[in-house]
């Protein structure tokens, strides 16, 4: 079984800094050819963006009477639908939140807030938002 190294880099203007120092990592290495792959690094879904999502929900639930799982996976179905082509065919995959990055989370909460406001009349607020406290101690 081969050892996967990893390394994390961050650049922030012109400064460039390693996790570990990248010569060590290379040494460690058995004799062979490598490929090295610089990538962004993806940021899962926060916790925070997790719980404002499940606290909207739980609103939309207590307006419409619809519960906050099938609110959830109507808005998935909504709002992260792809197309993949499938033994010759096209096929719908619906994804869930759990997976999703955090821009790509923020995007779909942006999409929830925005239909919400559309299709029901209802306001969902953010943390930063003035009346968000109150929001919260009705919906927790």
């Amino acid at each position: 079984m081969r050892k996967i190294h990893s390394l994390t880099l961050t650049k922030n203007g012109e400064q460039v800094s390693f996790s570990k120092e990248p010569a060590a990592i290379f040494q460690s290495l058995r004799n062979g050819r490598y490929t090295v792959t610089i990538s962004p690094e993806r940021q899962p879904r926060s916790l925070d963006q997790n719980a404002l999502m499940w606290l909207w929900f739980t609103c939309i639930e207590h307006e419409t009477g619809v519960s906050r799982q099938d609110v959830h996976d109507y808005y998935c179905k909504r709002f992260l639908r792809k197309t993949i082509h499938w033994n010759d065919h096209d096929e719908v995959i619906v994804e869930g939140t759990s997976k999703q990055s955090k821009d790509r989370m923020t995007d779909f909460l942006n999409q929830v807030q925005s239909d919400a406001l559309t299709e029901f009349g209802i306001r969902l607020p953010l943390p930063e938002d003035l009346y968000f406290q109150d929001f919260y101690d009705t919906y927790k």
